[in-house]
């Protein structure tokens, strides 16, 4: 099936041969009617024309229709008529996502399409929810981004759309197998989403942690003090309240220098703000710029640095473990390094939860594009426990944030594992390698 991204001789001379008897291999149009929907009118040009709800690409997923955002444009009579849903259409991005599909099933009494979105119609009896699976196949396995027009940007044409080519059965084993995998994917997806939710409930958990942990520490029992902070409220009497710059320094990277300016200077990897993930460096895609001596001695890593986000994701954050030996970072980039003995780990976890309840985001300039400057990083406020309770939180949270982490690896492995069968199924049955019987319809899955 792979060769089906190469062009339509190969799919066919790979496939036809194989088909089950009285199965065709055919372009769309044959079959089906694309019609593409109507350029955005914002403004209504005579009195004939009435405003209406209408759907663009950003309406479609492949789960469904999403109204929870639809818009208005202007439409005459005649593109009513030949622009309305109906139960059973198929709509098809034909920019975006191109290829990306939704079933149409009334979710709105009378609305319409945009220009961005191919309606396919089916001629006779033919299922349009089995050409939905066989579109869901031929997107997932790359055949759909090889064919659009990428001339400036990517557009499924419903010229294109029309001399797709696809598997045809007869028609009612189009309908069985449609029947068939609405209910079997739906229960892949239910145990899906009971999965997802339990991945929600563990970064809830991991939060929750980390919360207690750098707030109240890990002693139940000790006497709490207000922290003059509302959203914080009491943290433990011996603990201090003070801003980063007074256990931290802060400096800021170098900014990007592609060409080498003089002999002294050396061309060495460095960190964008795309290396930094929460944790850990993501070296997949280090680049490389020039440092003068002064500026390597001012800006290289060490074990232990942490690694602020300046954009971006601004404040997402990461422990430098030494994964390169002579590594720098870019001005996208602050480094946090510690004045004496206090813990770059817990100050992590401080980060991590102000991150993640909104507070560097709430600080940012963003005049322009958000920034966490070094100025700004360094006025933020952190509890702060005796060196010896950081060190001691640390090992408490590192084991317990691993020990979730361990569990989500493997319900994300499940997950992936129920993706890559449901498309499997979709394979097997749109292209006749298994046979659907109304036993297997009407059965237990």
């Amino acid at each position: 099936m792979n060769t089906i991204a190469k062009n339509n001789t190969s799919i066919a001379s790979e496939l036809v041969e194989k088909l089950p008897k009285n199965w065709n291999f055919r372009l769309l149009k044959r079959d089906f009617t694309v019609t593409l929907g109507k350029m955005l009118q914002p403004v209504q040009h005579n009195k004939t024309e009435t405003e209406e709800y209408y759907l663009r690409s950003a309406n479609l997923r492949w789960e469904g229709v999403d109204i929870t955002d639809v818009r208005k444009m202007w439409f005459a009579p005649l593109e009513k008529r030949k622009l309305t849903l109906q139960y059973g259409d198929l709509l098809v991005s034909e920019g975006g996502d191109v290829g990306r599909t939704s079933f149409w099933e009334n979710e709105l009494s009378n609305c319409y399409i945009q220009n961005a979105i191919n309606r396919v119609r089916a001629k006779k009896k033919n299922s349009t929810r089995y050409l939905y699976y066989w579109l869901y196949l031929i997107k997932r396995i790359g055949y759909i981004d090889a064919v659009v027009s990428r001339i400036t940007i990517a557009h499924l044409t419903a010229e294109k759309l029309d001399r797709i080519p696809f598997i045809k059965p007869p028609v009612p084993v189009q309908h069985r197998i449609a029947a068939y995998l609405d209910k079997t994917c739906a229960a892949i997806d239910k145990t899906i989403a009971t999965k997802q939710k339990q991945l929600e409930i563990l970064d809830s958990l991991r939060k929750s942690i980390i919360h207690k942990a750098v707030t109240r520490g890990l002693d139940d029992s000790v006497e709490l003090k207000d922290s003059g902070v509302e959203w914080l409220g009491r943290i433990p009497r011996h603990w201090q309240f003070r801003q980063i710059k007074r256990d931290f320094h802060i400096t800021l990277g170098k900014m990007l220098q592609p060409h080498q300016k003089e002999d002294k200077e050396s061309e060495e990897y460095y960190l964008r703000s795309a290396n930094i993930k929460w944790d850990n460096a993501d070296l997949s895609d280090v680049r490389k710029m020039w440092f003068s001596p002064t500026e390597k001695k001012r800006l290289k890593l060490k074990y232990n640095d942490l690694l602020v986000s300046e954009g971006g994701d601004v404040g997402r954050t990461s422990i430098w473990k030494n994964e390169l030996l002579d590594c720098f970072i870019q001005n996208a980039i602050n480094r946090v390094r510690t004045h004496k003995k206090d813990s770059t780990k817990f100050l992590y976890y401080w980060l991590f939860l102000i991150k993640h309840i909104g507070y560097i985001d709430a600080i940012v300039s963003r005049i322009t594009i958000a920034h966490l400057t070094a100025e700004k990083l360094e006025k933020i406020y952190y509890t702060r426990p005796p060196v010896a309770e950081q060190n001691d939180i640390v090992i408490f949270l590192d084991k317990k944030i691993n020990e979730i982490s361990k569990i989500e690896g493997i319900i994300t492995s499940q997950i992936s594992t129920l993706e890559q069968y449901r498309k499997s199924l979709i394979h097997e049955c749109v292209t006749g390698k298994r046979k659907i019987t109304e036993d297997d319809v009407n059965g237990q899955l």
